[in-house]
């Protein structure tokens, strides 16, 4: 049945609900290569080169109160996070920005805490469009309103990343008591709608069932401007309230990733190195991704955390890794020598 369900998603045909989770409940080592190999077969047609994207954290100063119970982001949320509160400068955001643009790396994402109604994301594109050619990501979720979200477009934000995480009402009210899924959407709504670039993502291993992925990912296709899906795996942070609950296993991202790819063949797909494990990118670009996000030059010029995981990945390493699959790297990054 696998062979069947894979042969139609290889010829474009749409696949029902149950077909898709027959693909999520594969528990089998060749089933499941036969699943990457038809994703990554899929990405191979319709993009020739990985993008990276890097990272600037703007601030870890955040006002949801309560706090998501597995962040390890926002200040005082854990001992292996951004502990202490910070707010970048505008020397720093630029430093940053120049250091990714020198290393070739062709994007970078401007993150942050919510309070500010969009306006340290907006700043930031501003120095970065008026000092480098980088592409922009700016994720501040729904900390958003119409003004900021125009002025993003005014200063040419390329992508705004509002990650839905769960559609799961119930779910998403557990985990994240002091956030709401509604204005979330409706923030998308409004990015859509002011004709930019929407990347939304899933947060999963975080208590969802298939089903809910399935319902997610159908979900995301009423966005007319998605261009992005990020496939987040949950990693415990330390100190906060999930911090013993088991880290996604990648298998189940693999998964997920290339599931996705074949609902949307030609989207970008991003795998954060920080929550798919700077080890296991290689198995994140078989799986049909396209975008490796919270890449590092080695002369970053900050103290970097990974949002998700402390870790993140190096730009050499990661480099290699592409190289060695014979795969292509957007920007102009120099492959190290062998």
């Amino acid at each position: 049945m696998i062979d069947e369900i894979l042969t139609k998603a290889k010829n474009n045909k749409e696949l029902t609900d149950n077909e898709l989770l027959e693909l999520f409940e594969i528990d089998n080592e060749t089933d499941l290569k036969k699943l990457l190999k038809v994703a990554s077969d899929i990405r191979s047609q319709n993009y020739n080169e990985i993008k990276l994207t890097s990272t600037i954290h703007l601030t870890n100063k955040c006002l949801i109160e309560p706090k998501c119970k597995y962040c390890g982001f926002a200040a005082k949320t854990s001992s292996h996070g951004y502990y202490n509160a910070f707010y970048k400068s505008d020397k720093e955001i630029l430093e940053a920005a120049k250091c990714v643009e020198k290393s070739g790396i062709p994007r970078i994402s401007c993150s942050g805490g919510y309070g500010y109604k969009g306006k340290q994301g907006v700043n930031a594109v501003k120095i970065i469009k008026e000092n480098t050619n980088l592409e922009t990501l700016v994720n501040v979720g729904a900390d958003l309103n119409e003004k900021s979200v125009q002025d993003l477009k005014k200063y040419h934000a390329d992508t705004i990343c509002i990650n839905l995480e769960t559609t799961n009402k119930k779910l998403f009210k557990l985990l994240k008591p002091g956030d709401s899924l509604e204005d979330r959407i409706n923030a998308c709504k409004m990015v859509c709608d002011a004709g930019l670039e929407l990347s939304s993502g899933l947060l999963i291993g975080i208590g969802e069932s298939y089903q809910d992925r399935i319902n997610h990912l159908r979900f995301l296709k009423r966005f007319k401007n998605l261009g992005e899906i990020p496939i987040m795996g949950f990693h415990p942070y330390e100190d906060t309230p999930m911090e013993n609950i088991p880290i996604c296993p990648v298998d189940e991202q693999l998964k997920t990733i290339a599931i996705t790819r074949i609902l949307y063949p030609k989207i970008r797909i991003t795998a954060p190195t920080p929550t798919i494990g700077p080890e296991n990118v290689e198995y994140s670009l078989n799986a049909g991704a396209n975008n490796l996000a919270t890449v590092i030059p080695e002369d970053y010029p900050l103290y970097v955390r990974g949002v998700g995981s402390p870790e993140y990945g190096n730009l050499t390493e990661v480099v290699n890794v592409i190289d060695n699959l014979g795969l292509g790297v957007e920007g102009n990054i120099a492959i190290p020598a062998k």
